[in-house]
């Protein structure tokens, strides 16, 4: 299955790299356009290759890697889904300009952190996805850990675990194999609303859990 990624900060470049490591095909994207990318897809070889937005929404796996205050912006005048698997690798936060009143709130508990959460309403951020992008099928994965960590998926002696949930059988299937030929030990956390929610950066219960399965 084709692969495709959209957005190349670090959760698009470093999951870029990961699959590069095994040599596994992949087209990345920005909307700064392909050239923009020439420097990354040089430093990660033959298998990852720079392309249009569209070209990358157009591959059978579609990682959404962008902030989430970019998601509108950035999935707007794509190609229709038409039953593609996308993973939601998003977390509902705004990165705060740190000269900002926001970013010296002091009752914003992840001000330190610079960012902020979005409130949206109990809802998870792949259920806010999943309406964005009618026609996919929506896999939540590659979004609870740092995203510098991405990169290594085998460590000290084991695999990272990286945890997925989403309400498609197949797709959590296609998603699974994709983790683990990177090298990670996938771990199914069960339906997309509340395996997102656990997940889900910056308050459930498992963000930001690193294992390692040895």
């Amino acid at each position: 299955m084709t692969i495709g990624i959209i957005g190349s900060g670090a959760l698009g470049s470093n999951v870029a790299r990961a699959l590069a490591m095994k040599g596994i095909e992949a087209t990345i994207s920005t909307r700064r356009g392909p050239e923009a990318l020439a420097p990354l897809v040089a430093e990660l070889g033959g298998s990852i290759k720079a392309g249009t937005v569209e070209e990358a929404a157009s591959a059978d796996i579609v990682l959404i890697a962008v902030r989430w205050t970019d998601l509108g912006t950035a999935l707007k005048g794509l190609p229709a889904w038409n039953n593609r698997i996308v993973i939601d690798g998003t977390n509902p936060v705004e990165f705060l300009d740190p000269n900002s009143p926001d970013a010296k709130d002091p009752s914003n508990p992840l001000a330190a952190y610079g960012i902020k959460a979005i409130d949206l309403g109990g809802r998870s951020s792949s259920e806010v996805v999943r309406d964005m992008l009618p026609g996919a099928r929506v896999v939540k994965a590659l979004n609870h850990l740092d995203v510098n960590v991405l990169a290594q998926p085998e460590v000290s002696g084991g695999q990272r675990v990286q945890f997925y949930a989403g309400d498609d059988a197949d797709a959590k299937r296609a998603v699974r194999q994709v983790l683990e030929a990177i090298g990670y030990f996938p771990v199914d956390l069960g339906a997309l609303v509340t395996g997102g929610q656990l997940s889900q950066l910056p308050f459930g219960s498992l963000a930001a859990t690193n294992l390692i399965k040895i």
